[in-house]
């Protein structure tokens, strides 16, 4: 087998893994990958990291969405933190939201000889199927505090009427 092996096999594992398709216990057993690695009794050991292992941000990772459908309109809320207002994207189609967006992040500290700089990006984007079709011209948002606001009005109102259980 070769160097690393069964910590390769895993990782191909992971990768090959679509990041919505993860169960609560692939979550738990990545969690413990993380904060245990293979190599946790030899704390004095040290070891190169690859690129693989380097998190990037938003990496397989979607902004959470809630679609609210009301009788006259269709309310789509999406959790966009570390996101300016600026670098959203968001465009309409009758029955779909696409909301893109990236990130920057840039920390520099400088204490007498120390000095520490991080740098980070990233992106995403993420299509959201809509229950009715909409009138995307006459849409509004609103962002605040990392969280998009997108109130669509619908095309033709949703007739309600109930339905006797036999």
């Amino acid at each position: 087998m070769a160097k690393g092996g069964k910590k390769e096999t895993r990782q191909a594992i992971k990768k090959a893994e679509p990041a919505h398709a993860l169960s609560p216990f692939a979550e738990m057993e990545r969690f413990f990958d993380h904060y245990f690695s293979p190599d946790w009794m030899h704390p004095f050991r040290w070891t190169r990291p690859s690129w693989g292992d380097v998190p990037m941000p938003f990496e397989g990772k979607m902004p959470r969405v809630d679609i609210i459908d009301r009788e006259g309109e269709i309310l789509v809320k999406a959790e966009v933190p570390g996101v300016d207002k600026e670098d959203l994207d968001v465009s309409v189609t009758d029955n779909a939201v696409n909301i893109k967006g990236t990130t920057r992040h840039e920390a520099k500290e400088e204490d007498g000889e120390y000095y520490r700089s991080e740098i980070s990006s990233g992106s995403f984007s993420r299509v959201v199927p809509l229950p009715a079709e909409v009138d995307g011209t006459q849409a509004s948002t609103k962002f605040r505090d990392g969280v998009l606001e997108l109130t669509l009005p619908k095309l033709k109102k949703a007739k309600r009427h109930s339905i006797k259980v036999t």
